[in-house]
């Protein structure tokens, strides 16, 4: 994660580490989220605040058994800015742990950029 961060994102100035959120449900069952996990690490190291700026409202199937276009609509209405998160003008990397086809990290920065984040860009752990 911080190799790629260094190669592709440490030129450019960031505002702040947005990590995808859980369901509470499903945040409850594992204890922690695995996204907010990485997002503080990353952000420790290379000297980025983390926030929270998302929520999962509506609790979905897990993504890794879908296809894209299931994974599209699993994710619809599934996200929102949470409550008093202004993205405004901000530069945010959105911070996941893997990216298989894109359909997370597209809804989040989709919410991101309705609400007025001037860039939005996506770094995972791994690629599936």
């Amino acid at each position: 994660m911080q190799d790629g961060f260094r190669q592709y994102y440490s030129m450019e100035n960031w505002d702040e580490l947005v990590p995808v959120p859980l369901h509470p449900s499903r945040r409850k069952i594992r204890g922690f989220n695995q996204s907010a996990e990485i997002a503080r690490w990353l952000g420790g190291k290379v000297g980025i605040p983390v926030v929270e700026g998302l929520v999962r409202v509506k609790a979905t199937p897990a993504q890794a058994r879908l296809k894209r276009g299931e994974r599209l609509r699993n994710l619809r209405g599934a996200l929102e800015l949470a409550r008093g998160f202004d993205p405004r003008g901000r530069r945010l990397l959105i911070c996941d742990d893997v990216f298989t086809t894109g359909a997370t990290a597209d809804a989040c920065a989709r919410i991101l950029q309705q609400a007025g984040a001037a860039e939005v860009a996506a770094l995972t752990v791994a690629r599936g």
